[in-house]
């Protein structure tokens, strides 16, 4: 049993195949996905997802993408979103200076406040950071998320990977992970407590070798796990295993 903890199934790639799809999950064993969301269509998509599927759990929020889109009727729909037993994080939030398709400097803003609402809505965190560890670690340190959180397809080194873990986050590993040359990331999944990590897809992007160039799926994260129990000299079964009592710790759900 894996728990893919962050995809998006409601992604337009998915519409001519969408149950071939969970099909192809559910004889992999992967019993469990976090659908994610990244502006407000797409968390209502997630929640709706989740409703129909009892294995499929949502998450609400705003990308850095979109962050200068947003109102206050954004945000009083996200919490209404939040309260469903459904939802079980907040994001993906955070921040992307590799496109800066938002300014950093709303981006930044509107990172801190989704940072408070996912405490008023007692949820975790689900963080993007690409090219910006600087000024996300800064605004984490001065605005603690009171439910932990998760940094999402972890791209950073060793060392700030140990100020991530001292400040309470968990490291979640995708598809890069088995790609050649990798070796920052290779290092930090062969370093990592076994307490805090988590596997992912983040499909339909992040597709891990020996399937790069496809469209990515759930299915996949098999890959991204049997690459962690290959690095720590464990079974497959055991990585599975742990990195889904650790997303149940997180996320709260039995």
């Amino acid at each position: 049993m894996i728990w893919d903890t962050h995809a998006h199934l409601d992604d337009p790639r998915y519409q001519e195949d969408f149950e071939q799809v969970l099909e192809n999950m559910k004889k992999a064993q992967i019993s469990r996905v976090t659908n994610i969301g990244y502006d407000l269509p797409s968390s209502q998509n997630s929640v709706e997802l989740a409703h129909r599927y009892d294995f499929i759990y949502a998450a609400v929020g705003v990308h850095p993408h979109d962050a200068e889109g947003v109102s206050a009727d954004t945000w009083e729909t996200l919490l209404q979103l939040a309260k469903d037993k459904k939802v079980i994080g907040w994001g993906e939030i955070g921040l992307d200076y590799y496109r800066d398709l938002s300014p950093r400097s709303i981006q930044q803003k509107i990172f801190i406040e989704q940072i408070e609402l996912a405490n008023e809505a007692g949820l975790p965190i689900i963080i993007h950071d690409r090219d910006a560890h600087g000024d996300l670690l800064k605004i984490v340190k001065e605005h603690p998320p009171k439910h932990g959180g998760v940094f999402h397809c972890y791209s950073g080194s060793w060392e700030m990977a140990k100020v991530v873990l001292n400040l309470g986050f968990y490291l979640s590993f995708a598809g890069p992970l088995t790609f050649k040359n990798n070796r920052q990331t290779v290092e930090v999944a062969g370093k990592v407590p076994l307490d805090r990590f988590f596997v992912e897809t983040d499909s339909p992007y992040l597709t891990p070798e020996p399937y790069r160039g496809k469209r990515n799926e759930p299915t996949y994260v098999r890959q991204v796990a049997a690459k962690i129990a290959e690095l720590r000299e464990l079974s497959l079964e055991e990585i599975a295993q742990q990195s889904f009592q650790n997303a149940q710790t997180l996320f709260k759900v039995e």
